[in-house]
C-alpha cells in the first residue's frame, strides 16, 4: 500500500461525523409583515423581534420575488425553495380550497395541498430521518397548509372560534386540540378591548384617519362585540388572535413532545398583521401597536421554546409572505399620484361582446390580480376572432386607465433583461406554463387593485412595497450578522437544508446562504 493511498483511507477512518442537527427547526411566517416596521420602530421592540434582528442573521434586502404577492403565493415559497410558477399556487382564489377535504367538526371551505406542485423542507428532512415530524398552524387554512406541501403531518387552522383541520390530513380532532377549543378562549374575548400597549405618547401616528377601516371604529380603544359568537368571529382583527395561535402552537409541541428526540419542524404563520394592515393600513397607530405586540407575544413563544429544547438545538427563521402598499387615499393626501384600479367592467364588456358573437354564454376572460386568463383559445379561432389582435385592443385600452403601468404578454416576458426589470422577472417566476394567462397587469407605484365597497390597504403587485420582506435566520448553526445583497424567500428552505446537512429531493430556484452559517465544528 502506498504512502498516498494509506493517508487517504486513515483520513476518510478519522473523519468527525456530521455535527448532530438542531432538534427543532421553527418557521415563523408573519403575513403582511414589512421589513421597515424593524428601523421604524427599533427602540420599542423589546421582545422576540428585537431578539431574532439583533442576535440572528438579517437579510435588509429580502423579497418575495415574484408578481402576485398574495398569501397563498408567498406562502408556498417558503419551505418549498420554489417560485409559485413551479410550485403551482399563483393566485389565492386557487390556493389550498379543496370540496373533497371538508372540515372536521365545523363548517367551512375544505382545504388541502393538492394544487401544491414539488417537495418542501419537511420531505427533504424525513427523507434521510423517518422520526422526523411536524406542526404547522395558521389563523388563515392556506397558511398552515402550503408550508409543509403534501405530507400529511400536524396542520392546523382557525375557523369559527375552533382550530381544525380538514379531511385530508385526518378523520378526528385529537384530543390536545379537542382540549384546546373545549377552553373556547375565542369566544371568552366578548367584549374586550384592545388598547395601547404603550403611553399614548410613544405613538407619533395620528388615530383619526378617514380612509383606515371604512371611516368607522378609527380611534383606540377597539371593542370586540359582547356577543360572543361574534367575538369569535371579530377575533383575527386584533392582536389576541395571534397570541391565542401562539399558545395553540405551544401545546401542540408539548403534546406532540417536539425537538425531543430527532429534529421536528414547528411552523407558524401568524395573520393579525394582515387583517389590520389591511384595514389601516401600514403608516397607522394600529399596525405600530400590533407589531409591538406581535414582538412581545414572540418573545413569551421563544422563550418556552428554547427553555424546554435548549437554545442550542433550536434554529429559527422568520420572514412574511408578503408586505402592503399604504392607502392611496392617504398618499394622494400627501401630494403623491395613486389610484385603486377596477378593470373588471372591461371584461365583462368583452365578455359580453364575445356572447354576442358566438350566440351563447360563457365566460371567455377572467381577471384576477394582474392576470388576464384566456378560456379555451380554440373557441376564439373557430368564431372568426384573431386572439392577437383582440389582446392588443385589450392592452390599449387597459394602458389608459389611471394607475396602470404596464401590460404585457408572456411571450414579452420571455424577452426581458430580468436583471434590470424586477417587473418581468417577478411575473416570470410568478406564471406556470399551464396557467393560460393571457396578458400581465402591473400598477404604477402607490397604486392597488380595487376591492368594490372594501376600501383597504392593499398588497399584490410586483412593487417593492409588496415584494419586499424581512428574512432572520436564528440559533443553532447561524452566524450573527446584518447581511446585504439581494435574499429571496426560496432561498430559506436551502438555507435550512444546509443548517440540517440534507439535500432537496427536487429542483428549486434558491440558493443557500451559506454566508450566514457557523463554521462546523
Amino acid at each position: 500500500m502506498t504512502f498516498a493511498l494509506y493517508a487517504a483511507l486513515l483520513a476518510l477512518l478519522t473523519t468527525a461525523p456530521p455535527p448532530p442537527r438542531p432538534k427543532l427547526v421553527v418557521v415563523i411566517t408573519v403575513d403582511q409583515l414589512r421589513p421597515d416596521y424593524f428601523s421604524r420602530w427599533k427602540t420599542q421592540l423589546t421582545g422576540g423581534l428585537a431578539q431574532l434582528a439583533n442576535e440572528g442573521a438579517f437579510f435588509t434586502d429580502g423579497y418575495q420575488d415574484h408578481a402576485v404577492t398574495e398569501t397563498a403565493p408567498g406562502h408556498s415559497t417558503i419551505l418549498s425553495g420554489m417560485w409559485p410558477a413551479h410550485t403551482g399556487i399563483i393566485r389565492n382564489s386557487e390556493g389550498v380550497q379543496d370540496t373533497l377535504a371538508p372540515l372536521l367538526g365545523i363548517g367551512g371551505p375544505g382545504a388541502s395541498p393538492r394544487r401544491m406542485r414539488g417537495t418542501t423542507l419537511f420531505d427533504w428532512l424525513k427523507a434521510v430521518d423517518p422520526t422526523a415530524r411536524a406542526l404547522s398552524v395558521s389563523r388563515k387554512d392556506r397558511g398552515a397548509i402550503l408550508p409543509i406541501g403534501k405530507s400529511k403531518e400536524q396542520v392546523y387552522w382557525y375557523q369559527s372560534g375552533m382550530f381544525t383541520t380538514s379531511k385530508y390530513y385526518t378523520d378526528t380532532l385529537p384530543a390536545w386540540v379537542q382540549a384546546f377549543n373545549a377552553r373556547r378562549l375565542p369566544f371568552k374575548a366578548a367584549n374586550s378591548e384592545w388598547t395601547l400597549l404603550l403611553p399614548d405618547s410613544a405613538y407619533k401616528e395620528a388615530d383619526n384617519e378617514i380612509w383606515e377601516n371604512g371611516g368607522t371604529n378609527v380611534v383606540f380603544p377597539h371593542r370586540l362585540p359582547a356577543d360572543s359568537t361574534r367575538a369569535a368571529l371579530s377575533l383575527p382583527a386584533v392582536p389576541a388572535m395571534d397570541s391565542i395561535t401562539l399558545l395553540f402552537a405551544l401545546e401542540g409541541f408539548e403534546a406532540l413532545k417536539l425537538g425531543r428526540k430527532g429534529t421536528d419542524i414547528l411552523a407558524v404563520s401568524l395573520s393579525t398583521t394582515d387583517a389590520v394592515g389591511h384595514a389601516y393600513g401600514p403608516d397607522s397607530r394600529e399596525i405600530h401597536d400590533q407589531v409591538l405586540r406581535l414582538d412581545r407575544y414572540l418573545g413569551w413563544f421563544l422563550k418556552r421554546l428554547t427553555d424546554r429544547v435548549g437554545r442550542d438545538n433550536v434554529v429559527v427563521v422568520l420572514t412574511a409572505d408578503h408586505g402592503v402598499t399604504s392607502f392611496p387615499e392617504r398618499t394622494r393626501a400627501r401630494g403623491g399620484t395613486a389610484y385603486r384600479v377596477l378593470l373588471d367592467t372591461m371584461i365583462t364588456a368583452m365578455n359580453a361582446e364575445l356572447d354576442r358573437i358566438a350566440g351563447t354564454t360563457r365566460e371567455w376572460l377572467s381577471f384576477d390580480t394582474g392576470m388576464l386568463f384566456l378560456q379555451d383559445n380554440g373557441r376564439f379561432a373557430a368564431m372568426g376572432i384573431r386572439t392577437d389582435s383582440m389582446l392588443d385592443a385589450l392592452t390599449a385600452r387597459m394602458l389608459r386607465v389611471p394607475g396602470v403601468a404596464r401590460v404585457l404578454k408572456p411571450a414579452d416576458l420571455a424577452r426581458a433583461d430580468t436583471a434590470s426589470d424586477p417587473t418581468a422577472r417577478r411575473w416570470l417566476h410568478q406564471l406556470t406554463p399551464d396557467a393560460a394567462v393571457a396578458l400581465t397587469v402591473s400598477l404604477q407605484p402607490g397604486s392597488v387593485w380595487d376591492v368594490p365597497n372594501v376600501p383597504i390597504a392593499m398588497h399584490g403587485q410586483p412593487s417593492d412595497d409588496d415584494a419586499h420582506v424581512p428574512i432572520v435566520f436564528w440559533g443553532r448553526g447561524i452566524r450573527r450578522g446584518v447581511y446585504a445583497g439581494r435574499t429571496n424567500t426560496v432561498d430559506i428552505a436551502p438555507t435550512l437544508a444546509a443548517v440540517l446537512g440534507i439535500a432537496p429531493l427536487s429542483l428549486v430556484d434558491g440558493r443557500a446562504r451559506t454566508d450566514a452559517l457557523a463554521p462546523r465544528n
